[in-house]
């Protein structure tokens, strides 16, 4: 059993304690669902955001569909393309959002959603799906959320490196 211990005030320093952190839960886990699971808890224990979650593309390559989350009722589905979900993944890139009313063709899961980061996760060299970000406050996000993010991702890749069906 894992628990977690935060010391740091300053963003940057509080990834750096968070992401050894969920290396360490899921370093002898095999289970995708539950590292992925146990991966958005830390997030939203660790920075309070009002969603943190998975989505996973389906292996026809059309939607990403719904995985582990913390937080409110989420869309299930996602197209390929549509909202910022489906834009980081077919872009393949992190994309930041200061203010979710402002982004052509936000898919509002959440009204009480103000701003987004979706950081792309990537196995064998395909985008596999997506971190998805979410936050009451405007311009939650900047480029230390993207770096520590990304960071997360590339140890994430190895976990669906490791699953068959993905």
């Amino acid at each position: 059993m894992h628990e977690l211990h935060l010391s740091a005030q300053d963003k940057a320093a509080r990834y750096r304690e968070v992401l050894p952190q969920i290396a360490a839960v899921i370093a002898d886990e095999t289970d995708l669902t539950a590292n992925l699971a146990n991966t958005a808890a830390v997030l939203k224990e660790a920075f309070g955001w009002l969603w943190v979650g998975f989505y996973l593309a389906e292996p026809s390559g059309g939607e990403l569909v719904l995985a582990p989350f913390q937080g409110p009722l989420a869309c299930t589905r996602i197209p390929y393309g549509r909202g910022v979900c489906g834009h980081a993944w077919a872009g393949e890139k992190t994309i930041v959002v200061p203010n979710v009313d402002e982004y052509p063709g936000h898919i509002a899961c959440s009204s009480l959603s103000r701003s987004e980061i979706v950081i792309p996760l990537f196995s064998g060299g395909r985008c596999v799906g997506v971190l998805d970000i979410d936050d009451i406050e405007y311009a939650r996000f900047d480029n230390t959320d993207a770096l520590y993010l990304e960071q997360l991702a590339q140890m994430l890749g190895v976990l669906f490196a490791a699953q068959k069906n993905v």
